[in-house]
């Protein structure tokens, strides 16, 4: 393999796994309340935390360009077969992770099955497969041209469709999206994320549309980079695009405001634009500066990202069936070796604790060769 591309490919495990420890530490602090910058924007708005999803599926469309060539000598159906098998195993492995454990305690503390009819259907692998499987199949079969047409009619559209099926006053508020209409009507409130005290999906399936192009701003980079190779006129290409899409997200934001939990056209060229700087300063100090030793502790997680990520997830919802006493075995530890440093930074320690526990699983896989992946 040529060095340059060895590079590009250590590039993105860094990419990757920063986007994966910073997730980790996001999404597990040991109590509340934690830092702002590790808290998502409450409706409208932008936070470092509000990046880490959009990044990982930036991650996905920069992968899916090397995974491509690969493609070259297979027959359309074994494609089609790889890209669906791919959707349907990562689609399938999020909706396990929120039906975990498969059981519940009722009223009277009785283990009693977990139905089907109450579990989450969308969430956070959901959406990266079905963007993931709608990218690929329209980059595979369109081309990157028609692709591109075809995600940017998304984004201009998205706004209509928002304002047009939402309920007035306000049809890009909390209660009266055209998102969480649709989302109640398909699949029922049952079936929604209930972390907003009602429900109200954030991954549902109308904001899928818009975070498709995250993916195939991904692949439209990794594409680039591979075509350009190892210059200073290719990493300052790929910061003036990210100057660019960030621009035009500030101005965009003025008529459609910068929303993750409905992941507004606006949002998706505010986060490629910034991934698409930090991709070039990894690349600058991976490839121009040789820096490749240093970057080891990204690489752990870049390398195995679903499996640490999937730990992360499921370590978490164990530690909280464990009880010891009144208090979960995540609680617990908290309150007992975290809390007593104080609240904010207590909080902060036992995220960063838990991501090192996280780091260390990748590490012995690293160590052995694994790489597990779908």
């Amino acid at each position: 393999m040529p060095t340059s591309l060895t590079q590009r490919f250590t590039a993105l495990d860094v990419f990757r796994g920063m986007t994966i420890c910073f997730m980790i530490i996001v999404n597990t602090p040991g109590g509340s309340p934690s830092f702002s910058p590790l808290q998502h924007a409450a409706w409208n708005g932008f936070t470092p935390t509000d990046l880490v999803f959009p990044s990982f599926m930036f991650a996905v469309g920069n992968a899916l360009s090397f995974v491509m060539k690969k493609w070259e000598g297979m027959t359309n159906s074994q494609v089609v077969g790889k890209i669906l098998k791919r959707t349907l195993l990562i689609f399938l492995l999020g909706y396990l992770m929120y039906w975990f454990p498969f059981f519940k305690m009722d009223e009277s503390h009785n283990i009693i099955f977990a139905p089907i009819s109450e579990t989450r259907i969308f969430g956070v692998l959901q959406r990266i497969a079905l963007a993931y499987g709608a990218a690929a199949l329209m980059l595979y079969f369109l081309k990157p041209k028609t692709t591109v047409i075809i995600t940017v009619l998304f984004l201009i559209l998205y706004w209509p469709v928002m304002m047009y099926f939402g309920d007035a006053p306000d049809p890009l508020s909390i209660h009266a999206n055209a998102g969480l209409k649709l989302d109640t009507w398909l699949i029922g409130e049952k079936h929604l994320y209930m972390g907003e005290g009602f429900p109200f999906d954030p991954e549902g399936l109308l904001s899928t549309f818009p975070s498709i192009g995250n993916v195939v701003a991904g692949f439209l980079v990794g594409s680039f980079l591979q075509k350009k190779g190892n210059t200073y006129e290719a990493l300052a290409k790929l910061l003036m695009a990210g100057v660019i899409c960030f621009i035009i997200s500030y101005w965009w934001n003025l008529g459609f405001p910068i929303n993750k939990k409905l992941w507004t056209s606006s949002f998706v060229m505010r986060t490629v634009g910034l991934d698409c700087m930090i991709l070039a300063c990894i690349i600058y100090w991976i490839d121009f500066k040789n820096k490749t030793k240093s970057v080891y502790f990204f690489q752990v997680f870049g390398r195995n990202p679903l499996p640490i990520y999937l730990l992360s997830e499921v370590g978490v919802i164990i530690l909280y069936m464990i009880r010891i006493g009144d208090l979960s075995l995540f609680e617990w530890i908290y309150q007992h070796i975290y809390a007593p440093i104080g609240d904010y930074i207590g909080s902060l320690l036992f995220a960063i604790s838990w991501m090192l526990f996280c780091w260390t699983a990748g590490y012995i896989l690293d160590k052995k060769k694994i790489y597990l992946k779908v």
